[in-house]
């Protein structure tokens, strides 16, 4: 059996019947909207930004922001014509196995592993900055040491002091993992005030923070190209064109989880209508928020601030240092976005494990990942050994790494999406579809297209990572996956 062999529409569609109801149409536009606004803004805003500006494109990160949304926006007209097309949960992994066969589907599969797990393992990593920054400037008491809180591959400013391992990341990971393994679901209220909470603190931090913007670190918006090299000796492109598509991918972090919006396809009131309405609402909504959040946080605080003192928890930094008078914005960002940043690693925690799950049903992954517990009616195997992957990522490497792998991971998910719409459009022309992405194939070239362009603005390094990632994952699909597989048995 070919490589490409198609897991039929037909198929997929019977094995949803045997678990999953008619989903009911009662999402209007604006609710899609807040859905997106919700999904959207998280751990990538307050940790990626200032890392963007300090590496690749100090003020212009703004443009890089704009760059990110649009290749979002492409990419997300695609999503929502697949998942009003195949309408069964799962994900781009699902699409993938229908239109462009198995081989296709493993790659995105794989690859989803680097939006979810590493994700979460990212955002675990910047749990740790802020907690350090609540022990000391919420609680008052001592900072847990450099060593116990950073990787091996990191060491202090002066470099006197090398990382062990990051017990908070790892910690904050587990505690989750097991909530998960319970069955613990988020309620919709808690969920409402942690979106409310997220974008009330966004808000506040531009509107305080926009009288104390000084000009001098705004006088040069787009920074003469160079190479800029941290303090760990890695090198970054900084300004000009390659900084700011550095940036944009540095900074897509942000707006990962917009796609939940075009999984909500078939409970849209009028899809062909709404679709298009949520996703760019959503978008133009958060990018807006980003771009003026961008522009205070690096007027406040300098390109240099981010490269040393303030690099952790650097929106608390900012204010604590420049805000004078609101100290109280500080501890009031640390609390929340503890816990926000603990929603977020909950939700990516979720996805991995269901992917997992689908992928060992298919016979890609061992059956142990499908087995469900007896008593908690979760996929536990799953989650314990996803626990490892990310604890091992969350524990021993750098932020900015698993930030980066995460990124540029999800980047090209979203071209093969991209891809999958205009293969679908000529292999199954007659399918119903409750929304078409507009101008096929020039919007799912264009997202391509863009994407592309931020993967390459990451730099060789991260191009090298995917690929090694990849290899990795070819090894085990022909070793294992092939011969296992229930489409081919």
């Amino acid at each position: 059996m070919s490589l490409f062999a198609k897991k039929s529409i037909e198929l997929l569609m019977k094995e949803s019947a045997d678990t999953e109801k008619g989903l009911k149409r009662t999402l209007s536009a604006t609710s899609l909207i807040s859905l997106g606004i919700g999904a959207i803004i998280g751990a990538g805003l307050f940790v990626r930004t200032a890392s963007a500006a300090a590496q690749n494109a100090g003020p212009s990160v703004t443009i890089g922001f704009i760059v990110a949304a649009i290749g979002c926006a492409l990419a997300g007209l695609c999503y929502a014509e697949l998942s009003s097309s195949i309408p069964i949960a799962g994900s781009a992994y699902t699409y993938s196995y229908a239109t462009m066969g198995e081989f296709v589907a493993w790659i995105i599969g794989w690859d989803l592993i680097l939006e979810y797990a590493v994700g979460a393992a990212t955002v675990g990593i910047a749990w740790s900055e802020y907690l350090n920054n609540l022990l000391v400037n919420v609680l008052g008491l001592k900072a847990i040491p450099f060593e116990w809180c950073h990787s091996p591959f990191e060491h202090s400013l002066d470099g006197s002091i090398h990382g062990y391992m990051n017990l908070p990341a790892l910690f904050i990971v587990s505690v989750l993992t097991l909530l998960l393994i319970r069955g613990t679901q988020e309620s919709a209220i808690v969920n409402s005030i942690i979106v409310i909470t997220k974008v009330s603190i966004v808000v506040m931090i531009i509107v305080f923070g926009w009288s104390f913007i000084n000009p001098v670190n705004h006088a040069t918006y787009i920074p003469a190209a160079t190479i800029y090299t941290d303090h760990q000796g890695i090198a970054h492109n900084y300004g000009g064109i390659m900084g700011i598509l550095g940036a944009a991918g540095v900074v897509f972090f942000a707006f990962i989880g917009f796609d939940a919006v075009s999984t909500a396809a078939q409970e849209a009131k009028n899809p062909k209508r709404d679709m298009p309405i949520g996703i760019l609402g959503s978008l133009a909504v958060c990018t807006v928020l980003y771009i003026l959040f961008a522009h205070v946080l690096t007027g406040v605080a300098s390109v240099e601030d981010f490269r040393t003192t303030g690099k952790e928890a650097s929106v608390a930094f900012a204010i604590n240092k420049y805000m004078i008078g609101f100290g109280w914005l500080g501890k009031l960002v640390t609390v929340a976005i503890l816990g926000g940043f603990s929603s977020v690693i909950l939700v990516m925690l979720l996805g991995q494990s269901r992917v997992f799950y689908s992928m060992s049903k298919d016979g890609l992954l061992p059956e142990i990942f499908s087995d469900v517990h007896e008593k908690y009616q979760t996929p536990h195997k799953a989650s314990l050994f996803i626990l490892i992957l990310v604890g091992l990522f969350s524990a021993f490497i750098p932020g900015d790494i698993v930030g980066d792998m995460t990124s540029i991971g999800t980047l090209f998910a979203f071209m093969l999406v991209c891809v999958a719409v205009i293969v679908l459009r000529k292999t199954n022309p007659e399918m119903k579809r409750e929304f078409r992405t507009p101008w096929v194939p020039f919007v799912p070239i264009l997202g391509i297209i863009v994407c592309g362009a931020m993967i390459f603005g990451l730099g060789w390094t991260n191009w090298l990572r995917l690929i090694v990632w990849l290899l990795l994952g070819f090894i085990i699909y022909f070793t294992y996956s092939k011969k296992n597989s229930k489409l081919r048995n």
